[in-house]
């Protein structure tokens, strides 16, 4: 599994000089660790995200995150044994309930590394987080998980307003490139 992922980020080109920065710092820590999965390093772990747009690329699907209080794109830890892909595809199906979700690559679409606070008997880590990039129909009704106070497809003028983190920012610019 560690081999598949420095394979995907052989190939990963970053954004900007941000961007390559949480790259290098990604590279580091799997090449500085064995456990890069799950939660049993306490440093930190490998998280995979969902990506999701509709499909005329307009609008992203977002989660209102329980645990940190902001809209974010929907993802978690991966499971044992499970792929990155996979693990990003189980958890788009997961808190948005959507059967139409669609893989529109294997390739990292963006990666970021960011604190996670301390939450209850949870430590403060960080997440190295891959996003692949999903399409999902917006006529199918949305479930809400235990994850998340609401999900809401956000046209891309607007996400900002709502979430404005530099990484939410990147990828709806690369969105609109597509």
């Amino acid at each position: 599994m560690k081999t598949d992922i420095k394979k995907l980020l052989s190939r990963y080109i970053a954004y900007d000089e941000h961007n390559a920065e949480q790259f290098e710092k990604f590279c580091a820590f799997v090449d500085a660790h064995e456990i890069i999965f799950g939660k049993k390093n306490p440093d930190g772990h490998i998280t995979a995200s969902a990506w999701i747009v509709d499909q005329e690329f307009k609008r992203v699907l977002l989660t209102h995150h329980v645990k940190l209080n902001r809209w974010l794109q929907l993802g978690g830890h991966t499971e044992e044994h499970e792929s990155i892909v996979d693990g990003a595809l189980r958890e788009a199906f997961e808190e948005s309930g959507l059967k139409s979700i669609v893989l529109k690559s294997d390739e990292i679409f963006d990666l970021d590394v960011h604190d996670i606070p301390m939450h209850g008997k949870t430590q403060k880590h960080v997440h190295y987080d891959l996003r692949f990039l999903m399409v999902a129909s917006r006529d199918e009704t949305l479930s809400i998980s235990e994850e998340s106070h609401d999900l809401r497809w956000f046209e891309f003028d607007e996400v900002l307003r709502f979430a404005d983190e530099a990484s939410i920012a990147r990828m709806v610019e690369k969105s609109r490139r597509l």
